[in-house]
């Protein structure tokens, strides 16, 4: 249990590192773009992982409370110090954007620390708090409180980070002023396209699942389920409703050309679990769903 732990509070921070470190040598990028574009890719890849594990826990499972698969717990295990560590790579993202001229914050100073760590909680307080929430709720939930029933639905879970790489190359895309371009039309597509189906979609889908397993309406599932189950979809379905309609706003933006500012449609990430942070150039901040 530590051991996959400990791999995990190594792998993703260390990534961080080896890829900023790649980017700064390779390609003489600044050390504020080179930590938002690592911060991406760590994300891009941790969805990669989480969906693929998904996927092998969907296909092996075929009931959908009894059947195990090892991968279930061992990912939960590994990924979870993922999103600590998000939590401080979007707080880089941010201060880097502070260095950049002209987007000190009104009253801050760009050189406290303390200022600019209020003003990131601030900014990017919905989701500091899914990330927070994710550790210290869903994590014991799946892990500890579902005694070993519903890998199925764990790996429906994971799929949430499906969404993730498409977010991810639409704020880099921004970054780099490439948000009129065709590439990013098609990733705006893309990430509606899968935000809604793996995020706005999963739990009902959740609920009908094991309306059909028990033979019961799915109007009636919130009754029979646990109180964990119910409490974790109330807390994070409405955010992902959130974030969808912050990428439906943004999207017509994009498509009608009604202004040039960067789209609210990069507000949605989502290593969901879930996704994450802010440009060195312009503001594209943070949303996640895990």
């Amino acid at each position: 249990m530590w051991g996959l732990m400990a791999a995990g509070s190594v792998f993703f921070p260390g990534l961080f590192l080896l890829s900023k470190q790649a980017l700064k040598q390779l390609m003489g990028w600044s050390e504020g773009d080179a930590a938002v574009v690592s911060t991406r890719l760590v994300s891009s890849i941790q969805s990669i992982m989480a969906s693929s594990v998904g996927c092998i826990i969907i296909t092996s499972c075929r009931d959908v409370i009894e059947d195990r698969h090892w991968l279930t717990d061992a990912y939960i295990l590994f990924a979870t110090p993922y999103f600590a560590y998000d939590i401080y790579a979007m707080f880089l993202c941010y201060w880097h954007k502070l260095q950049v001229k002209g987007h000190e914050e009104a009253g801050q100073s760009v050189g406290s620390m303390g200022a600019a760590v209020i003003g990131y909680l601030r900014r990017e307080f919905l989701m500091v708090l899914h990330h927070i929430f994710m550790v210290t709720f869903c994590f014991p939930a799946s892990l500890l409180w579902r005694q070993g029933k519903g890998d199925y639905f764990q790996g429906i879970l994971f799929l949430a980070e499906l969404s993730t790489p498409s977010v991810s190359l639409g704020k880099v895309l921004i970054q780099y002023k490439k948000q009129h371009t065709l590439l990013h039309k098609v990733n705006g597509v893309v990430m509606l396209l899968t935000f809604f189906g793996c995020r706005v979609l999963l739990f009902p889908y959740l609920y009908y699942a094991y309306g059909r397993y028990a033979s019961m309406p799915m109007y009636q599932v919130p009754l029979v389920a646990p109180w964990q189950c119910n409490l974790g979809t109330a807390l994070l379905w409405p955010l992902q409703l959130y974030w969808f309609m912050l990428i439906c706003r943004g999207a017509l933006r994009l498509f009608t050309k009604r202004s040039n500012s960067p789209p609210a449609i990069l507000k949605a990430d989502g290593n969901l679990a879930p996704a994450n942070g802010c440009t060195t150039n312009q503001t594209a901040g943070g949303g996640r769903g895990e």
